[in-house]
């Protein structure tokens, strides 16, 4: 857990009838933020085994190797992947809904973006074993401006609006694979079976970045005029640049051996 109520000020608000909230990163805890954060990254790069298998056989400093060979190297695809670890972590801390795989263990090339839906959020309800899904779109800028938004906006209206059909395939695949059957099967009936409707989803758009988004955050609620309930998330760190350097830094100092 990311544990933001320790370092964040958040401000919830109503736009439109939709959820606004923004979280503000106090300059006084970065550092407690920047280990935090740290000590989630491997996570998503790896899995808890593969980890513990390389520290095991071959010690600490191998599997800092190993996370030097997976963690991106641009400030761009920090930026793009640490907005996308802060997300999916948001939504398994914050929200009634789960993000059953960390999607950054599939990447194929470390610098390069993944393509199709951000985060999945997946709902079980277990009266009916129906699901409820949100589908998220995430930006990392140091500035947002409006056409980041209209970006991600335009994101969240693909494919009606619902998840797509790939990315919940990649989602089902990928969570069968680690022994989750009952789930991946659910997605699946969810899917192929039953159909997905627009009741049975939200969505979520989130951004991390130095300066306050809630103006264009507000801008977008406002317009808002579909039928899928609206989540807004604006993550605010004045220092984004430097916090990005110092995460993915601490990340692989914390895989040194001393």
């Amino acid at each position: 857990m990311l544990c933001f109520d320790d370092w964040c000020v958040i401000e919830n608000s109503a736009v439109n009838g939709h959820h606004l909230k923004i979280l503000t990163a106090s300059n006084d805890k970065l550092p407690t933020a920047c280990d935090l954060v740290a000590k989630s990254v491997p996570s998503h790069y790896f899995s808890l085994d593969s980890l513990a298998a390389i520290l095991e056989r071959l010690g600490k400093s191998s599997a800092a190797k190993k996370l030097r060979i997976k963690l991106p190297e641009d400030n761009k695809s920090r930026s793009g992947d640490l907005g996308e670890i802060l997300a999916t972590e948001y939504i398994n801390e914050k929200t009634k809904f789960d993000a059953p795989i960390n999607r950054l263990r599939w990447k194929d090339s470390r610098d390069m973006a993944m393509r199709g839906d951000d985060v999945i959020g997946i709902l079980q309800v277990h009266r009916n074993k129906s699901l409820r899904f949100l589908k998220s779109e995430v930006k990392s800028r140091k500035a947002i401006s409006k056409t980041v938004i209209k970006e991600a906006r335009s994101a969240l209206e693909k494919d009606s609006g619902l998840p797509s059909p790939h990315a919940l395939s990649f989602v089902a695949d990928r969570v069968r694979e680690m022994g989750q059957t009952d789930l991946a099967d659910a997605i699946d009936d969810a899917q192929l079976k039953y159909g997905i409707r627009s009741e049975q989803v939200e969505h979520l758009l989130f951004t991390f970045s130095g300066d306050s988004p809630i103006k264009h955050l507000s801008g977008d609620l406002e317009a808002y005029r579909g039928a899928i309930p609206q989540h807004a998330v604006g993550l605010c760190v004045e220092t984004h640049q430097n916090f990005i350097a110092e995460v993915y830094m601490k990340a692989l100092e914390n895989g040194v051996d001393p």
